[in-house]
């Protein structure tokens, strides 16, 4: 069965949802868009989507931010995914991509006097990180200051900055690049946040060091404290504390939670993933195939039983 898109109001095959090349989100960068998982779960033969409705909402903060008029609620964007998981009927973890965008098909930079549409489509998609533990390094791109672009939102223009980081970071032989702020903290990985471990504890960027403010970082900070008793401190972290932390792990919606064996080609730890990480990863992959009792309602069932 060829996968689906909701565009343009209706559900269509993904290979007919087509946009104008004067569309101006095309050129400007004028969008938001989510990435929300839909993870597969064999033993129940069911596709749960993790955190949809947080997913959303912060599409609608976004939304505001470019001011773009969302033309359904939170509510109905979750019943329109969930029907368009279904239509897909995917056995497999997938990948859903909402988009907000300026769809007038007209030049000239700005966000007023445009109009705006919605679309979503779903794909199969396994691990973004597709290693057990992954080499890092300190991009030479820096991560925008809230007055330059809000890094809170997932701005289409934006993640230029993160596609500068991922291929240098590839084209000098590591697997992912991590950026710091414009005042030289850590701030985060060109599709992922980032965790130290410092003595029993779990450290991260605060809110205002130009990270996006991840559902999947939320997801572990929660785990964290209320499983296995430990807490999170979210403050400036500098570079060379990356370097002697006992461990470190990326979280992200794609990448899950993916242990960081070195950066900077200095060994993190043991190498491989700590064993808080290793904790908190067989926790979360537990929690997203709704295999968890105490966070079923983080994931939306998409089939009817």
């Amino acid at each position: 069965m060829p996968p689906y898109a909701f565009f343009q109001n209706k559900f269509v095959p993904l290979a007919e949802a087509k946009i104008g090349i004067m569309t101006h989100a095309l050129h400007y960068g004028t969008a938001v868009f989510e990435g929300i998982r839909g993870n597969w779960n064999s033993e129940q033969g069911q596709m749960y989507i993790f955190r949809l409705k947080e997913h959303y909402q912060r599409l609608e903060d976004g939304c505001r931010l470019l001011k773009i008029d969302l033309p359904h609620s939170v509510d109905e964007l979750c019943q329109i995914t969930v029907e368009l998981a279904r239509k897909c009927a995917f056995r497999e973890d997938s990948y859903i991509r909402p988009l907000a965008y300026k769809s007038s098909e007209a030049l000239g930079v700005r966000l007023h006097d445009l109009d705006n549409d919605f679309l979503v489509f779903a794909i199969p998609w396994g691990r973004y990180l597709d290693m057990d533990a992954c080499k890092c390094c300190i991009s030479t791109w820096r991560r925008p200051a809230d007055s330059v672009i809000p890094p809170q939102a997932k701005i289409t223009g934006l993640y230029a900055n993160n596609a500068f980081t991922k291929t240098e970071a590839m084209e000098n032989g590591f697997d992912e690049g991590i950026m710091l702020t414009p005042d030289g903290y850590v701030s985060e990985g060109s599709g992922e946040n980032i965790f130290l471990v410092i003595n029993g504890k779990l450290v991260t960027p605060a809110t205002y060091n130009s990270i996006l403010v991840g559902i999947s970082r939320d997801t572990v900070i929660q785990l964290a404290r209320n499983e296995l008793g430990i807490d999170t401190i979210e403050r400036p972290v500098v570079r060379s504390e990356l370097y002697t932390a006992d461990e470190c792990f990326l979280t992200g919606t794609a990448a899950h939670i993916t242990p960081v064996a070195e950066i900077d080609r200095r060994q993190i730890g043991s190498g491989s993933a700590g064993e808080i990480t290793a904790r908190l990863q067989e926790l979360y992959f537990a929690v997203i195939k709704g295999n968890h009792a105490k966070y079923l309602d983080w994931c939306t069932p998409v089939y009817k039983k």
